[in-house]
């Protein structure tokens, strides 16, 4: 005999915001019978078919891969990035996380680099130009080199694949009281910085993306660790000191002329 399916009636209060120049405000949705089986974006589907089929327009909020690669699916759920579960986003965050009866809380990331576009969706393309500032390398690219013809150290290359899992999905800036991006941007100079392959730009590349970093108005960091905890990468914090140490001398190499 197959199991019984487990559903769930939860009530949610979602955000909701017109647009950038718009007053938001929270409205409380019912969500009844929503199988426990079901990821939070599903839920999500679930109610936003619910509200077109009563003819009110649905809820907006990011999302792709739905497979926890592209980031894409960034909300805060009752004042965690991604929800309650650590090493995760809210697209592998499942309702049996929940229980009935529940009043779910869902908004957006919050931080002045990452304006609201409406609802639930904010404009991340800060990150973008942070990753354009100087998240590249000059090497010759194309045909694949030898794989020993570059020897890299073991523990290099495995600090610097960690580095490299970041996702840029936003975790970090929205659970520091700072809204800080230290953690994305010591990730991805760290991952390129500890590699042979990325020497050569390192003093410049530290110093290009921590100054568009600032640029865009992200808040500093001051060392709670906030950003680790909710990372769903579990990124380390071990690359922001890192990245405070690349940083400082490359600008008294800078200021040495």
């Amino acid at each position: 005999m197959a199991a019984a399916k487990t559903t769930l009636d939860l009530t949610l209060k979602i955000w909701r915001q017109p647009g950038p120049q718009t007053a938001g405000r929270f409205e409380t949705r019912e969500a009844r019978g929503i199988p426990d089986s079901a990821s939070f974006l599903e839920m999500l589907d679930i109610v936003n078919e619910r509200i077109i089929a009563d003819g009110g327009n649905p809820v907006a909020f990011d999302h792709d891969c739905r497979e926890g690669i592209c980031g894409s699916c960034s909300l805060v759920i009752n004042g965690m990035p991604h929800g309650p579960n650590r090493g995760v986003t809210t697209c592998q965050l499942h309702m049996r996380s929940f229980r009935s009866g529940d009043t779910i809380w869902v908004e957006p990331f919050r931080a002045r680099a990452f304006p609201v576009i409406r609802d639930l969706t904010v404009d991340r393309s800060s990150f973008d130009r942070v990753i354009q500032a100087g998240g590249f390398i000059s090497v010759r690219t194309g045909s694949a080199p030898e794989a020993n013809s570059v020897p890299v150290p073991k523990m290099d290359a495995d600090e610097a694949f960690a580095a490299a899992a970041c996702i840029g999905c936003g975790a970090c800036v929205a659970a520091c009281k700072n809204a800080s991006a230290m953690l994305f941007v010591s990730a991805k100079v760290a991952h390129l910085n500890l590699l042979p392959q990325g020497k050569p730009e390192a003093k410049r590349r530290s110093l290009a993306m921590v100054r568009a970093m600032d640029k865009e108005g992200f808040g500093s960091c001051t060392n709670q660790y906030e950003c680790e905890a909710v990372c769903p990468k579990e990124i380390s914090v071990d690359n922001i000191r890192r990245l405070n140490r690349d940083y400082r001398n490359a600008a008294f190499a800078e200021a040495a002329g």
